[in-house]
């Protein structure tokens, strides 16, 4: 019996490794699609908004922490969108270089522009509490200290908060740097993964993120999530799945768009993909028991989800193991008997999938980017590199999740925002 379930394992597991992004690969790319055919295939064009009777007030927090050299263009790029009433604060979060000294002087000429000066770097999170707190208005939209928001983001987000269930919604970031091959890379990965997967969350009816470079947020649903706490590394996660708990809808508005700068050195990408992941299953041990108290159900789908994501990391990694003992003929073949690092047809099926899922989501992100032809060829390689530096950060962000001591204050540092 022993010996038949053995050997059963060493025939599945390899089947499991391959056979998880395809299921996954296949979900995004049907979810994306109907949520493009039901939905965004009848919008206006992105920069022609329909409008309301009334647009509602908005607030737009811009938290910075040494950001000397991008808070100019940000903000001003904020006060410059096309909408009729909103205010924007930049809060300064104890930054080291001459982010203070930036601020105050666009304050002085950009009338919509209040600033707030932080004593002591105290982490993204307090400092869009903070700025929460002297909002003025219902709605909050938070951007990153060099996102560019488009000028009709605010419009379509606005029109996206008249579902009075919608407590939040993630935005659609676009990269601006791409010279490098790293940049080229995560153009494709934006484009044929990330904007997929938050389309398929989205007609799915719970989303595991927003994108914390361009969220927004009812103020009763922050005060009812209990705001961005301070102690999760990855404040996007958090609040999504906050604010989700608390009884409201999380969505994805594409129309919102921002440009934002991505790490353009292994080293960068390393520790952003390391600190998501950790993030993540920070998430995992922090909402188990109010998921699985079945609080809201819903919920429980994507918890199991990333739950077997990570048990598919480690799963991975030890079949690339084996398959490393093998080549170099420390592992004989007779001790796996059956076992094959890559099963049959299915490294045709992933490339063929992977190719699908392209053109895919060159349609679809077409209505956006008019030259994302040029990017086709990255778009069909990176799901492959997408799968394998997710599997390296999540088989190392885990532990730290599980065993690091966990600050009261996760505080920042300076992000990787490219080659310069």
């Amino acid at each position: 019996m022993l010996a038949e379930i053995a050997d059963f394992l060493v025939i599945a597991i390899p089947q499991f490794c391959f056979g998880y992004p395809f299921v996954m690969s296949w979900y995004w790319i049907l979810g994306g699609g109907i949520f493009y055919l039901l939905r965004e295939r009848h919008m206006t064009p992105q920069d022609q908004p329909e409008p309301l009777d009334h647009w509602p007030p908005i607030s737009i927090l811009v938290p910075c922490y040494n950001e000397g050299e991008n808070a100019a263009e940000t903000l001003a790029t904020a006060c410059a969108v096309d909408y009729p009433d909103f205010e924007v604060i930049a809060i300064n979060d104890g930054s080291r270089d001459n982010t203070a000294e930036v601020l105050d002087r666009l304050a002085a000429t950009l009338p919509r522009l209040r600033v707030v000066h932080l004593a002591a770097n105290q982490g993204k999170a307090t400092a869009l509490n903070v700025g929460g707190l002297m909002a003025k208005h219902e709605i909050i939209v938070g951007i990153d200290g060099d996102a560019l928001l488009d000028p009709q983001a605010l419009r379509w987000i606005a029109r996206a908060f008249q579902s009075g269930v919608v407590g939040g919604l993630g935005g659609n970031p676009r990269i601006r740097n791409r010279t490098s091959l790293l940049g080229r890379l995560q153009v494709g990965e934006f484009s044929s993964i990330v904007g997929l997967i938050r389309r398929a969350q989205t007609m799915n009816g719970r989303m595991f993120t927003v994108s914390g470079v361009i969220c927004a947020f009812r103020k009763r649903a922050l005060q009812d999530a209990g705001w961005w706490s301070p102690r999760t590394i990855t404040d996007d996660i958090d609040i999504t799945w906050r604010v989700q708990l608390a009884g409201w809808r999380v969505i994805y508005e594409p129309n919102a768009i921002v440009w934002i700068l991505m790490p353009e050195t292994l080293t960068g990408l390393w520790r952003q993909r390391l600190r998501w992941a950790e993030g993540g299953a920070q998430m995992m041990v922090d909402f188990f028991k109010p998921v699985m108290s079945l609080r809201r159900p819903g919920l429980v789908a994507p918890y199991l989800n990333n739950l077997l994501s990570i048990v598919w990391a480690y799963i991975t990694v030890a079949c690339i193991g084996v398959g490393l003992l093998w080549s170099v003929g420390l592992a004989p073949p007779e001790l796996l008997p059956g076992f094959q690092l890559v099963p049959e047809w299915w490294g045709l099926t992933l490339t063929i999938t992977y190719l699908v899922q392209a053109v895919v989501s060159h349609l679809v992100e077409s209505r956006y980017e008019r030259n994302m032809l040029r990017t086709l060829f990255w778009m069909i390689w990176y799901p492959m590199a997408f799968w394998l530096i997710g599997t390296a950060t999540t088989v190392a962000a885990l532990p730290r999740a599980l065993f690091k001591p966990r600050k009261e204050r996760t505080t920042w540092i300076s992000p990787d925002r490219g080659l310069r």
